[in-house]
C-alpha cells in the first residue's frame, strides 16, 4: 500500500511542477511585453522595472498554482486510468480512496500555504507595486500616462493627451474646473514634461496653443491668449509621502481593523469582508480542484496533455466566472460575503464529492 501511495504522489508532483513552471512562464512572458514597453518607449529606469517584475510574480502564483494543481491531477490520474492501472489496482482489492487521500492532503497543504501567501505576501507585493508606480510617475510622468483617456493624476487639472512619444506629447488639452464658474481650458499642439521628483511636482512646457485667461475686469469671464511657449506647474494628486493602503494591500488583521472602523462610522463594511473571504476562498480552490479533478480524471480516462489542459482551463474559467458573480452579489448586498465568495468552492466541492464517491464505490 505504501508503495502505491508513493507512486501516486510521485505521478502527481511531477506534472504539478511542470504545469506550474509552464503557466507561470507564459503569464510572465505576456507581462514582459508591457514591462519592455516601459523601458523602450517610456524610458523608465531598469531598477524600477525590475521591482515591478519582482512584485508581479507572487500575484501570478495565486492564479497559476490552483490551475497547475488541477492540471497535474488530470494529467497524472488521467494517464493511470487510460493505461488501465486504476483497473488493475481495483482488481487487486485496494481501496482507491486510500490512494487519493495523499493527493487530497497535498491539495489541502497547498491551500493552507496559499492562505498565508495571500495574507502576507500578496498585500506586500500589491502595495509595493503601487508605490513603485507612483515613484515612476513622479520621475517620468509620461510612463504613468495613457493617451486617449482623461488623466486625473494631478491636482486641480484634468489632462487629455492624444499622442505620447517618449517625453513628448501631441495635441494636449488641459481642463481646470472652476466650481461655479466656466471650466478653464488650455490647448497646445505639443508639450513636454519636466519632472521635479523632490517636490512631488512636474512642470509642463506647452508649445503653440491657446489658453483661457480670466478677464481682470470680470474674473468670471475668459479671453483667449495665443502662445508660442507656456509653462504650467502640476502637483501630483497624492500630497502625502505615504500612500494609503487599499483593501488588496491589507493583511487579514488590517482588513478586520478596517471593517471595525467602518462599522463605528456607520459605513457598510461588506466590501472589506468580501476581500477577506476572497483571499481565503481562492486559496482553497487548490483543494477543491484536487477533489474534483481526481475523480474526473479517472472517469474521462484521457492521457493527452492538450485535452487535459483544455479541461483544466474550462473548469477554471467556470470557477472564476462563479467567483466574479459571487463578488458582484456580495458588493450589491444581495448575499452575505461569507456565502457569496464561497459559492464556487461549495458547488465544485459537492460535485467533486459525488464523483469521488461514485468512482471509489464502483
Amino acid at each position: 500500500m505504501k508503495i502505491l501511495r508513493n507512486y501516486f504522489i510521485k505521478e502527481f508532483l511531477s506534472p504539478l511542477f511542470m504545469a506550474l513552471g509552464v503557466l507561470t512562464f507564459v503569464m510572465i512572458l505576456g507581462n514582459l511585453i508591457k514591462i519592455a514597453e516601459l523601458v523602450i518607449n517610456k524610458g523608465v529606469d531598469i531598477f524600477s522595472v525590475s521591482k515591478l517584475f519582482v512584485y508581479m510574480i507572487p500575484y501570478l502564483l495565486t492564479y497559476t498554482l490552483p490551475i497547475a494543481t488541477l492540471t497535474a491531477v488530470l494529467l497524472s490520474l488521467g494517464r493511470l486510468s487510460s493505461d488501465n492501472e486504476i483497473v488493475a489496482i481495483r482488481a487487486s482489492g485496494v481501496n482507491l480512496f486510500s490512494l487519493i487521500v495523499p493527493i487530497l492532503t497535498i491539495g489541502l497543504i497547498l491551500s493552507l500555504t496559499l492562505v498565508i501567501f495571500n495574507d502576507r505576501v500578496i498585500p506586500f507585493a500589491h502595495y509595493g507595486t503601487r508605490k513603485t508606480l507612483k515613484e515612476v510617475g513622479i520621475k517620468n510622468p509620461t510612463a504613468a500616462l495613457e493617451p486617449g483617456v482623461f488623466i486625473n493624476s494631478f491636482e486641480k487639472y484634468i489632462l487629455f493627451i492624444y499622442k505620447i512619444e517618449d517625453n513628448k506629447m501631441y495635441n494636449v488639452r488641459i481642463y481646470e474646473p472652476q466650481g461655479d464658474r466656466p471650466t478653464r481650458t488650455i490647448i497646445a499642439k505639443r508639450g513636454e514634461f519636466i519632472a521635479i521628483p523632490e517636490k512631488n511636482m512636474v512642470k509642463l512646457k506647452l508649445i503653440d496653443g491657446t489658453s483661457d485667461e480670466p478677464d481682470p475686469e470680470s474674473p468670471a469671464k475668459f479671453y483667449k491668449l495665443n502662445f508660442k511657449t507656456y509653462f504650467i506647474t502640476l502637483n501630483m494628486a497624492q500630497k502625502k509621502e505615504k500612500i494609503g493602503k487599499k483593501p488588496k494591500d491589507m493583511t487579514m488583521v488590517e482588513l478586520k481593523n478596517e471593517a471595525d472602523r467602518l462599522k463605528k462610522e456607520g459605513i457598510d463594511p461588506d466590501p472589506i469582508y468580501t476581500e477577506m473571504h476572497s483571499k481565503v476562498s481562492m486559496a482553497f480552490s487548490c483543494f477543491v480542484f484536487v477533489l474534483l479533478g481526481s475523480s474526473l480524471a479517472i472517469i474521462t480516462r484521457r492521457r493527452e496533455k492538450s485535452i487535459n489542459f483544455g479541461i483544466a482551463f474550462l473548469i477554471v474559467g467556470i470557477y472564476y466566472l462563479l467567483s466574479l458573480g459571487g463578488e458582484t452579489l456580495a458588493l450589491e448586498g444581495m448575499l452575505a460575503p461569507a456565502l457569496a465568495m464561497w459559492i464556487p468552492n461549495i458547488i465544485f466541492a459537492i460535485i467533486g464529492t459525488i464523483l469521488t464517491i461514485r468512482v471509489c464505490a464502483s
